[in-house]
């Protein structure tokens, strides 16, 4: 499954817990990754959503192993997006969280996961463009697509400058992995890059090693 972050486009948070936004945004200018989605491209997921009598999940940070936070209960497309309607389960410790911080803005961004099923490349500019998307998530996360550069910074590790050891675990946070298992694998991976201690290891080593690892 694919990850994709739209920042800024809450659009309302409620006392009761309703949330709305949009989990997408189509056309514009490629993403961080060079990626444009198409009008229409979630059309044919919703509607088999609708035919199953399922909506896609609203998940805190892409962390599937974990209960959903709240529920999706209006999703459509319109000609700005993927417009999103729920409501924030306020019972659960952490959705209370996000609720909270959802309306104080100290988190502001959108995530959809999904799998690509129709998508067509320009070669020349570099840009894939999105044609259909099965939707599986939208989820609450900290940071908006602007900032999540980061993703394929960590993606493409090949003798360039390594990100901050925080800055590495929010990414594995974020990928799904628990804070103990963000800190092992920071602190036993870049941690010993970034001090520069003896050994073999670079930076490709280390791109390697986690690809390998965990399939990023």
């Amino acid at each position: 499954m694919l990850r994709k972050d739209f920042g800024l486009e809450v659009k309302e948070v409620t006392d009761a817990g309703i949330v709305e936004g949009y989990g997408s945004t189509f056309g514009g200018t490629p993403d961080s990754y060079g990626d444009i989605v198409v009008d229409g491209a979630f059309a044919d997921s919703l509607k088999k959503h609708a035919a199953e009598g399922t909506m896609p999940l609203m998940l805190w940070g892409h962390q599937s192993g974990e209960l959903p936070i709240g529920d999706w209960t209006e999703m459509s497309e319109d000609r700005r997006g993927l417009f999103v309607r729920g409501k924030i389960d306020l019972d659960d410790p952490v959705g209370q969280r996000v609720h909270k911080a959802l309306q104080r803005k100290s988190v502001r961004g959108l995530s959809i996961g999904f799998e690509i099923v129709e998508r067509r490349q320009d070669e020349e500019k570099q840009i894939r463009f999105l044609e259909k998307l099965d939707l599986w998530e939208v989820s609450v996360v900290n940071f908006p697509a602007n900032r999540r550069a980061l993703v394929t910074d960590v993606k493409t590790i090949r003798g360039a400058a390594l990100p901050t050891l925080p800055a590495f675990e929010s990414f594995l946070r974020e990928a799904g992995f628990s804070k103990t298992e963000a800190t092992a694998i920071a602190g036993k991976g870049l941690s010993h890059l970034l001090r520069g201690e003896p050994g073999d290891a670079t930076a490709a080593d280390f791109h390697s090693a986690f690809l390998a690892q965990f399939g990023a």
